[in-house]
């Protein structure tokens, strides 16, 4: 079977000696890469997985990585407009309060239906990891960040894998993995929008009026006046 604890293909730290782990001559552990299918939209990873439940590889461990937008089951999180932030201060208990179905996870990342079992198992998408969560009071969105762990083919969309800082949030390590990008001529748009971000004319105003106030000041003025420049360049 494949090695699921190789610290190659997580940031766990390998088993002592998992007998399944197969031993190159030079007593290095041999690694079973994962396979990272990216793809454009969340739509296309259930097409996807409708697609491998079709084949012969129905029953190989797997998981979706996608947002809280289509993830998470909390009541109020779900539908208010910033899910991450009101997430993130839940778990912290920042109001006294915490998440139910986050404690539950192990609930849905353990439930028989997603372990992989001959004639058992089948490939999953979103909508069945989101219902059975709802079934169960349990977390999707954690659940399927655990699955990865042991999973040998992880879908996720392209800015998974483009965006250094989604990846490392997300504890997605590449190094010696095999990484398949479906519509691949979309990479270039989406590295792009990974690496830009929007800025208003008023935000830019307020800034100048901040810097102009540093520089006048003389706070930092050799830092703040090629600042100043730069924002008055744009506006």
């Amino acid at each position: 079977g494949p090695c699921t604890e190789c610290s190659c293909a997580s940031g766990k730290e390998p088993d002592k000696d998992p007998s399944h782990a197969k031993k190159k001559e030079n007593g290095d552990r041999l690694c079973v890469p994962k396979i990272f299918f990216g793809t454009r939209t969340h739509k296309q990873i259930t097409q996807i997985s409708r697609e491998l439940k079709r084949t012969a590889y129905s029953c190989v461990p797997m998981t979706i990585l996608s947002s809280r937008d289509y993830t998470c089951i909390h009541p109020v999180v779900s539908n208010s407009s910033n899910r991450n932030e009101m997430c993130v201060e839940l778990l912290e208990g920042k109001h006294g309060k915490s998440c139910s179905y986050y404690h539950g996870v192990h609930k849905l990342s353990e439930h028989h239906a997603l372990q992989p079992a001959p004639g058992l198992y089948q490939a999953w998408d979103i909508e069945d990891l989101v219902s059975l969560g709802r079934k169960l009071r349990a977390c999707p969105y954690f659940a399927a960040r655990e699955l990865m762990v042991g999973a040998d083919i992880v879908f996720c969309p392209y800015n998974y894998l483009l965006d250094p800082q989604i990846r490392d949030s997300m504890d997605i390590n590449l190094k010696d993995q095999v990484v398949i990008l479906d519509e691949a001529h979309n990479i270039e748009d989406c590295a792009r929008e990974s690496v830009s971000f929007g800025v208003s004319e008023s935000q830019l105003r307020a800034a100048r009026e901040e810097l102009d106030f540093m520089v006048s000041n003389n706070i930092r003025q050799k830092h703040h006046e090629p600042l100043r420049a730069v924002c008055c360049s744009l506006i």
